[in-house]
């Protein structure tokens, strides 16, 4: 009966031993055969070195003994070492395998988002090549032309991609009897002359002033003109829908800049006004202060009188007639601060620096209108202005505005309104003042123009240029 253990087969060097075959080659375990009977001299025979007891023996128990203690005392090892960092909670671990998720979440993410810049890294690269870059639009900060920008824009981009409908061409090209490389040298023809337009384009929308609108239109229509005549034998245009769109970016950006000029200006003008009511106040200010002070002193010079008994005198009637006069001009100062349609109404004009022909009308409620005129003849012209009318009047706003309305066809500036000239002589604007006025003391249709005449005589020196 053989009760070898499995794996444990005859020695084929000495089948009085058992040896153990691990499936692939002898080991050099060994065993005694106890289906052999064993002579002494035969178990003599084998090296005591060569034998390792296994199964049942006292030896392979005590070897196992050993083993699982050493598996014990490294147990306890490890515990002990695990014990000496402090260990490691289930709640710590948890922590730790939250933070290690949430990294791994936002490690995705950035993947995500570095694969969305891949994508547009690369869309980008073919509208650069396409003559498409970003740029800082004219438009950018108009929240008026935000959205309706950013839908144009996205219709310029989707039409100008590749094949996306911006050039239109002959799709039956052939080279070398080949319709693949007709199409390819049709389509980079067709790369080459869209980069040179949206070149064009954005040339002329960054350098576009409202009132060259039209130039640039004209600019642009030429540049796809010539594409059209350059790409005729391919059949090779700009498409008129892409041509169209490019247009009305260029009319929406005049549209916005002509209306920011108007706001800039509108600025300026009331700063203007703002500055010139200021002055107004301040002069009032300092009018009725000194009125104020010679009111004072001519009631001090009465009171005087009357306590020597002499009020009865010539002098104190003077004195009476003086406060009288004073109590007046300290009245008028009051009302024009306190009303703004009340001041002078001022014709001038500069036929040195604007011609014959040209007046301006306008109003001040400066305490001295001639303060204005001065103001006016500043540096900014060549030469001093000429007064043709200057009055006091209750309604001088109201007489003003309807001086501009009546010559509001004349206006040399039909865009601002706050541009106070017009092509209309004296006589014409005196005729309507004495309409609206009723009565005109003084009107001096004649511009002396001193320094202007002056400087006509006055020979010229040729010999620098």
């Amino acid at each position: 009966m053989n009760t070898a253990p499995p794996n444990w087969y005859p020695d084929p060097q000495d089948e009085g031993f058992l040896r153990y075959w691990n499936g692939t080659e002898w080991t050099a375990d060994q065993v005694p055969n106890p289906a052999m009977d064993t002579t002494d001299q035969t178990r003599d025979a084998v090296p005591q070195a060569e034998k390792v007891p296994l199964f049942g023996t006292r030896a392979y128990a005590k070897r196992q003994s050993q083993e699982l203690a050493d598996a014990l005392t490294e147990n306890q090892r490890l515990q002990a070492q695990l014990a000496s960092i402090g260990g490691l909670e289930v709640a710590e671990l948890q922590r730790l395998r939250g933070q290690l998720a949430a990294q791994i979440i936002d490690q995705q993410t950035l993947l995500g988002s570095l694969r969305t810049q891949v994508v547009s890294t690369r869309e980008e690269q073919v509208l650069q090549e396409i003559g498409i870059y970003e740029y800082r639009h004219p438009l950018s900060d108009a929240v008026a032309y935000r959205d309706a920008l950013k839908h144009l824009q996205g219709e310029i981009k989707a039409l100008a991609r590749r094949d996306g409908g911006a050039i239109e061409a002959s799709l039956t090209w052939t080279v070398n009897g080949s319709i693949t490389e007709g199409r390819k040298m049709i389509r980079e023809y067709s790369m080459l002359m869209l980069r040179a337009y949206n070149a064009e384009a954005d040339n002329l929308v960054r350098s576009l002033k409202p009132y060259k609108l039209n130039s640039a239109l004209e600019r642009l229509d030429k540049i796809s003109i010539t594409i059209e005549r350059l790409g005729k034998t391919m059949q090779l245009r700009v498409a008129p829908y892409f041509h169209e769109l490019r247009r009305r970016e260029l009319g929406m950006t005049a549209d916005h800049l002509e209306m920011l000029a108007r706001q800039k200006q509108a600025e300026r003008d009331e700063r203007d006004r703002l500055r010139e009511e200021r002055k107004a106040h301040e002069e009032l200010a300092r009018e009725r202060a000194k009125l104020e002070q010679q009111q004072q002193q001519a009631r001090d010079a009465l009171t005087a009188l009357e306590s020597a008994h002499k009020d009865d005198t010539a002098d104190a009637d003077d004195l009476r007639a003086r406060l009288e006069a004073l109590e007046r001009a300290i009245t008028t100062i009051t009302d024009q601060e306190g009303d703004i349609r009340i001041g002078h109404v001022y014709v001038i004009s500069n036929i040195g620096a604007f011609g014959e022909g040209v007046v301006q009308i306008g109003m001040t409620r400066r305490y001295d209108p001639s303060d204005r005129i001065r103001d006016l003849s500043n540096a900014s012209v060549p030469f001093r202005y000429d007064v043709h009318a200057l009055f006091y009047a209750e309604d001088a706003a109201g007489i003003e505005a309807e001086l501009h309305r009546r010559l509001a066809h004349k206006r040399v500036n039909q865009v601002n309104q706050r541009r106070e000239f017009f092509y209309a002589t004296p006589a014409e604007v005196r005729q309507h003042l004495q309409a609206l006025t009723g009565q005109l003391l003084e009107f001096n249709e004649l511009a002396e123009a001193v320094e202007y005449r002056q400087s006509l005589t006055v020979p010229r020196d040729t010999s620098q240029q």
